[in-house]
């Protein structure tokens, strides 16, 4: 067992940090897009900016949803390799997602993808959608990441030829372009070169958690491009199309190179929560 850690434990603090992430944002978006608005050159873009400002107060204050899209719910989870667990962790976390859909309230958006019934709960066959990782260590890690449909339907998967690394750059911008306002702009852009067909893609959602000010300087050459193209907050125009530009990496086989880039709104929502580590 994990220190304190129980099926309770894990369903509340699932509840906890699905509501910690609908309700508010983490302090470096935050910053960001004060930081944008400051920046701004467009009034048009400055009054967009000044109403999301407003929205996330707001949201804040009155403990309630940044967005009516609640997003489908996504979490990551950081295993430590001494926990021993005696009860069903992936069962509570599922429960914490139907708990919260009812008491935040959320808005249920998880469906059957051809009959589109809805689960009414945010949980069915595969959702939430969770992912492991193995750490060192004796705790456990739970994220939650909602990720609203506007910007992932935005989000797009390349395979390119091993010869192809110059041509990152126009995919990412493409894609940035051709999303145009859709998803809410500014944006975050995660990136994941690298891996697999899937693993790509995993890498480029989870390059959303980063800071948003820790970037590379390819990062933000590539961030730099991004707002050259005009696009602005909600798609009106102006300077802050994205707020930053991460990359993860991974090996990938010798004749492919896949590479994914998973749009983000300015609602940026996720919270974590550690557990255990106790003897």
């Amino acid at each position: 067992m994990a220190g304190d850690v129980s099926y309770d434990i894990v369903v509340n603090s699932v509840v906890e940090i699905l509501k910690e992430a609908q309700t508010g944002l983490p302090q470096d978006v935050t910053d960001a897009l004060r930081k944008a608005e400051a920046q701004e050159s467009s009034p048009i873009a400055k009054e967009q900016l000044e109403a999301i400002l407003r929205n996330i107060d707001i949201a804040s204050r009155k403990q309630i949803p940044l967005c009516q899209d609640t997003g489908i719910l996504i979490f990551f989870v950081e295993i430590g390799r001494e926990v021993r667990l005696d009860f069903d962790l992936e069962a509570a976390i599922i429960e914490g997602a139907r708990i919260a859909t009812e008491c935040i309230p959320l808005r249920p958006n998880a469906v059957d993808p051809l009959t589109r019934h809805n689960t009414g709960t945010n949980t069915g066959d595969g959702i939430p959608d969770i992912k492991y990782e193995f750490v060192e260590g004796n705790q456990i890690k739970i994220t939650a990441a909602p990720k609203g449909a506007g910007s992932e339907n935005m989000s797009a998967l390349k395979m390119f030829n091993p010869t192809e690394a110059d041509r990152i750059r126009e995919f990412v911008l493409e894609t940035v372009l051709k999303a145009g306002g859709k998803p809410c702009p500014p944006i975050i852009v995660g990136i994941g070169i690298g891996g697999s067909f899937d693993k790509a893609a995993r890498l480029s959602k989870l390059a959303l958690l980063e800071d948003t000010d820790k970037m590379g300087g390819f990062e933000r050459s590539i961030l730099k491009d991004i707002n050259a193209l005009g696009i602005g907050p909600m798609g009106l125009g102006g300077d802050s199309t994205a707020l930053a530009v991460h990359i993860k990496k991974a090996c990938c086989h010798t004749a492919s190179l896949p590479v994914a880039v998973n749009i983000q709104c300015w609602a940026n929502r996720h919270a974590s929560v550690t557990l255990g580590g106790g003897k």
